[in-house]
């Protein structure tokens, strides 16, 4: 039986996020009056200009506000919906003249939302205060996800949203909670918003100013790496540096894991194969740079531990901070930051990434594999966490682990088609797919992306996005299997 696709139901859900980005615009809207830049009235006005067009399709939509999306409508809502974002993302930058080209705009916009980091800007803190906390508000929403934000505050839609959740989510990261995804979502955000809080504590006394302080967690807990200064975090204390370090650390880590945690289930959560598989691949990455980097530069242990550590860090977790240019290290080094790249965060947690826990389930197929032909009959299953891991699950990893790398080495020769040299094709690919924001050659750590080819703009946006809804959200639009069934 064919079912028709209820497009009204989509306009509904894509109106209720035009609603919201236009109300986040208001706190920017404060910051602009609190510092007296001049700018309220643009940035108000880029909020109504949001905001009257999305009350109005809510209205005429509201009728359908009860109806809880199918999978197939999920999926677009969640697609359609990051574009929107972004797309209205650019008018606060435009509006107020921050940047002024619409491109421009739409790629840090973009960037933003999906916690890339990766900038288009030369002069971070010649902008308004008002406007770098609408970046770094961008990275907060875009952490844990739009859609997860609706499902979770909205009470009137009477609706589990399971569905908007899974398109949303990684599959990967599912944990069986017993109780409607509307509470899981609630819980996630409360944890959070308990890290931001936490971190914007620290860092003020660290000296920080409150402002820096709450845009840099913002940044931080969303793995973002959008900063308020041009040297990213390098200028700042090693306190500073160091609690932003435990942030991303922790942000890295899949929130079912912090929400066991907050359980007192210690023992669970300790136990879960991806978290310390995660914190060692941290570890030894950590203590390998750090002896290459003080075998090789004249500098101290602790300021070759911090650097080496706060790179492998904001890599494998895809935030993007920086305090150093991981370019000029050694070789060995910059191979190493190469590999992280392409690892990710774990699953479930706001870091990008093909996602640790996808390495190991592959890694323990290819063990499977080699056992199979020593002890041909024999039986061996796949464990993870104690439980069986079913072979459908299995496929369907090792397929999206070969997807993702396929796309990026289709990307790489694009980008390199439009213009870009091979180092910076790969760095931007790898680094936009991943969500991690510096990448090699002119586009990495102390560079940006301000002189890249603008067609080579727009697609690096589209792998933003691909990367942050894990390929197959916005790869299955591409099919007529996907909009005939």
């Amino acid at each position: 039986m064919r079912l028709r696709t209820n497009y009204v139901i989509i306009l509904h859900f894509i109106s209720i996020v035009m609603v919201f980005e236009s109300l986040l615009i208001l706190l920017p809207i404060i910051v602009s009056l609190i510092y007296r830049e001049g700018i309220a009235l643009e940035l108000l006005a880029s909020s109504v200009t949001i905001l009257i067009p999305g009350l109005l399709l809510n209205i005429i939509t509201r009728r359908f506000r009860n109806i809880e999306p199918r999978r197939k409508e999920s999926i677009i809502i969640v697609s359609i919906g990051w574009f929107i974002l972004g797309l209205f993302g650019t008018f606060p930058y435009l509006f107020t003249g921050a940047i002024p080209n619409f491109t421009n705009a739409f790629f840090e916009s973009i960037s933003g939302f999906t916690t890339t980091g990766s900038s288009i800007l030369a002069d971070i803190e010649a902008l308004p205060k008002s406007v770098l906390f609408w970046r770094a508000e961008t990275h907060w929403i875009g952490g844990m996800g739009i859609i997860v934000l609706v499902v979770a505050i909205m009470p009137f839609l009477n609706i589990t949203g399971m569905y908007l959740y899974q398109s949303e989510t990684s599959s990967a990261a599912e944990e069986r909670v017993a109780v409607r995804i509307r509470y899981v979502a609630r819980n996630l955000w409360l944890v959070y918003i308990g890290f931001t809080f936490a971190e914007i504590i620290l860092l003020t006394l660290g000296k920080m100013s409150l402002f820096d302080s709450i845009c840099h967690s913002f940044a931080t807990v969303a793995t973002g790496g959008f900063s308020t200064k041009n040297d990213s975090v390098a200028g700042y204390s090693p306190y500073v540096q160091y609690v932003v370090m435990l942030f991303m650390l922790l942000s890295g880590i899949n929130f079912a894991v912090h929400l066991t945690m907050l359980k007192k289930d210690y023992r669970k959560a300790l136990k879960n194969e991806e978290l310390r598989t995660y914190l060692s691949i941290i570890f030894v990455a950590g203590m390998v740079i750090t002896f290459i980097l003080y075998a090789n530069n004249s500098i101290t242990f602790e300021r070759a531990f911090r650097d080496s550590f706060f790179q492998v860090v904001s890599i494998i977790t895809a935030t993007g901070f920086a305090t150093a240019d991981y370019l000029v290290w050694p070789i060995q080094a910059i191979l190493l930051i190469a590999v992280l790249m392409l690892i990710g965060a774990s699953a479930g947690s706001t870091g990008g990434g093909i996602k640790v826990i996808r390495h190991l389930i592959a890694f323990k197929k290819v063990k499977q594999s080699i056992k199979s032909i020593i002890y041909p009959n024999s039986v061996i299953s796949i464990q993870y966490n104690g439980n069986g891991v079913e072979q459908k699950h299995t496929s369907t990893i090792m397929g999206f682990i070969f997807v993702y790398l396929v796309i990026l080495l289709v990307s790489v020769l694009i980008l390199m088609v439009t213009g870009l040299d091979a180092p910076s094709s790969f760095g931007a690919a790898a680094t936009c797919m991943a969500g991690i924001g510096p990448g090699f050659g002119t586009v990495g750590p102390v560079s940006n992306f301000l002189n890249i080819p603008e067609v080579s703009k727009y697609f690096l946006t589209f792998l933003m996005v691909l990367g942050r809804l894990e390929l197959f959200s916005i790869l299955v639009l591409f099919t007529r299997t996907f909009w005939r069934s």
